[in-house]
């Protein structure tokens, strides 16, 4: 039989419990891959209009962001940028910017958390929107990044020619990344190089 904490309120939880909660969350987090490469797999099932499922768009901005010798983050970050299309379609690159922003440094979990407003550039003028509507990040420190993600991976990736790599060829960066000590100022902090 599997232990439980002895609380209904957490106010009444014991040192104990807590601890108890802790060793399950560490446990759950050394599967944590596996459930980033599954979430990743559930974008496979297509997004009607496209000629790319999103997992397809996913690795083909992946493929992209390594033959142009981006850094594992900011590969890992282009892998993932959709992933929170399932959840939060009207607000997916927030979700994608939260799973990544614990194990990669600040910038590659801004740029994901940008890149929908960054993305608008190619299309809001066709739907009577500002297609600058991402000028109002200009000057941040990162635009300049973003606006490059975008430019020559996301944008670029929805050609059903493109030969992508597969997602088995991203799974140990996956695996690796995901299994980092979350929060770590190591790689948080880090500089890429």
């Amino acid at each position: 039989m599997n232990k439980v904490v002895s609380f209904r309120q957490m106010k009444a939880g014991t040192r104990e419990d807590y601890q108890l909660l802790d060793a399950e969350a560490d446990e759950y987090a050394r599967g944590l891959p596996a459930v980033v490469l599954a979430a990743l797999r559930q974008l496979g099932r297509g997004l009607q209009g496209y000629q790319v499922t999103r997992l397809e768009h996913s690795l083909q901005c992946a493929t992209r962001a390594k033959l142009d010798g981006a850094d594992d983050e900011l590969i890992l970050g282009a892998l993932l940028h959709d992933i929170g299309d399932e959840l939060a379609p009207y607000n997916h690159a927030a979700v994608a910017a939260a799973v990544l922003r614990p194990y990669v440094r600040e910038e590659v979990a801004w740029i994901v958390a940008q890149h929908g407003l960054m993305q608008t550039y190619y299309y809001a003028h066709h739907q009577g929107g500002d297609r600058n509507m991402r000028d109002q990040l200009r000057g941040h420190r990162w635009f300049d990044a973003a606006a490059a993600f975008c430019e020559n991976w996301d944008q670029a990736s929805f050609d059903p020619d493109y030969p992508s790599m597969p997602l088995e060829a991203f799974e140990p960066l996956v695996r690796q990344v995901f299994t980092r000590k979350p929060h770590d100022p190591l790689y948080l902090l880090a500089t890429p190089g």
